[in-house]
């Protein structure tokens, strides 16, 4: 699989910095969460990170895929939902938590189940702003990112093409 011309591979040590720094940026705002949903799979690692920074207990998930080929963005496929109990009074007090705004597609079907939760991403796209409250990173659209989980060992091509040597 060649990488695309924008690509941005993350290491675990940087992603680990870049979601605490996350957490930091929350806990910056006073606000206490009692739970956190994590937005599965990309959400999972974060929501980990932050639930120990910010010693959330409860953490959920709402599992929904949409990218199915690994490579684009299709139809969005809700596989499991919100407990009820996160979902009251528009799930006010509940922090959601994902790697990745991209479309914002994906948020905008988790704000349809808690239109009062407060929306974290680590990492943020333009077209993806909008549907996010707090974000560290924002990366041009066209960039893909390469999580610490999907990746291996491999040479790396220089970014400036040219005679090798």
């Amino acid at each position: 699989m060649s990488l695309p011309e924008k690509a941005f591979p993350l290491s675990w040590d940087q992603f680990h910095r870049d979601a605490r720094a996350l957490a930091w940026r929350l806990a910056g705002m006073g606000q206490e969460f009692r739970a956190i949903v994590c937005i599965t799979r990309g959400g999972l690692v974060p929501a980990a990170i932050i639930s120990r920074e910010l010693n959330i207990r409860l953490i959920e998930t709402v599992c929904i895929a949409s990218y199915h080929d690994y490579v684009n963005q299709g139809e969005m496929n809700l596989l499991k939902g919100v407990t009820s109990e996160l979902s009251v009074n528009g799930g006010e007090g509940v922090l959601v938590v994902d790697d990745l705004t991209d479309t914002g597609k994906t948020a905008s079907e988790v704000r349809g189940m808690l239109p009062k939760a407060h929306f974290a991403c680590v990492y943020a796209k333009p077209s993806g702003v909008p549907m996010i409250d707090t974000f560290v990173t924002e990366v041009s659209q066209d960039t893909w990112i390469y999580f610490p989980w999907d990746m291996g060992f491999a040479y790396q091509e220089p970014i400036a093409k040219g005679p090798k040597g």
